[in-house]
């Protein structure tokens, strides 16, 4: 990091007039701007705004490829910063620019770093951001993993499953909540039970329009059809809301055969033997005539 030179005289000064800013640009595009200055600065066309209740802790800077983190505390009163937005994932991942700022002259001011939000914790009304660097970046894993479960997400390039074909996609509204993430739903009732397991539901109206989710469990309980939904995910779904859903798939080979016919493009590695083939030793009465140990 450069500082600018006239920043670098400032803060030589025995009196300084700096401040923090921080810049934050959410995954939806929507762009916030806080300081911890008691007064609305503007600079790189972005407002701060005072009052924001955020305040940041110790930074580190560190040689080598250790991920440097830096926590970032704010209220949740705040209007912009909403409960909601959290739990929604819109702040997952946002890029979130640090500015020291001369507030006396604006013109002055030097970005500190730039990093993510990676892990947010809620309580008692306030939110604590953990800021990760870029480094963060080379944790995440490159290449695959050979397991015998697919590693394709259903419907994508790799899968092929059209999922556009009507067994394997639907739309249905809200007709009762038996739990907050228990609803009773129609428009399925012509699909077999537990069809829709680990599958994606896309809201299309209500407070959640726009959103999607997964499936934990779909259910028959007489004629009432009810999906269980991840827990304590978004804005409340309330009764009329309507939805589209998608077909869920375990991974397992023996799913893609019989219930995609798509054995052909599965993506894992069915025939992997474990630890329990690998430590084994013959016999009597085992068969070792090459035949496939996954149908």
């Amino acid at each position: 990091m450069t500082m600018p030179q006239g920043l670098t005289d400032h803060l030589g000064r025995p009196v300084t007039s700096v401040c923090h800013c921080w810049r934050l640009t959410r995954s939806d595009g929507l762009v916030f701007g806080f300081t911890d200055h008691d007064l609305p600065l503007t600079f790189e066309g972005t407002t701060f705004e005072p009052e924001s209740g955020l305040s940041a802790s110790e930074a580190r800077s560190s040689l080598g490829l250790a991920v440097d983190t830096v926590d970032v505390e704010g209220a949740l009163s705040s209007e912009r910063i909403r409960s909601e937005d959290i739990s929604a994932g819109l702040y997952d991942n946002a890029r979130v620019e640090t500015f020291l700022v001369n507030w006396a002259a604006k013109e002055h001011f030097a970005l500190l770093r730039t990093a993510t939000i990676g892990k947010i914790t809620r309580s008692d009304q306030r939110f604590v951001a953990e800021l990760e660097s870029a480094a963060h970046a080379l944790d995440a894993p490159r290449g695959r993993y050979v397991t015998r479960n697919c590693d394709a997400e259903l419907g994508d390039s790799r899968c092929g499953v059209p999922l556009s074909q009507a067994r394997y996609s639907a739309s249905g509204t809200v007709l009762a909540l038996d739990a907050p993430d228990v609803i009773v739903v129609s428009g399925l009732q012509a699909f077999d039970v537990g069809w829709f397991a680990g599958g994606m539901l896309k809201w299309t109206s209500g407070a959640s329009a726009g959103r999607s989710e997964r499936v934990v469990d779909h259910r028959r309980n007489g004629s009432a059809v009810t999906l269980l939904r991840s827990s304590g995910v978004g804005p409340a779904v309330g009764i009329g809301d309507s939805f589209s859903i998608s077909a869920g798939c375990d991974k397992a080979f023996s799913t893609c055969k019989a219930k995609f016919a798509n054995a052909q493009n599965f993506r894992g590695f069915p025939h992997l033997p474990g630890n329990d083939a690998g430590y084994s030793y013959v016999t009597e009465g085992m068969a070792f005539d090459g035949r496939p140990l996954v149908p």
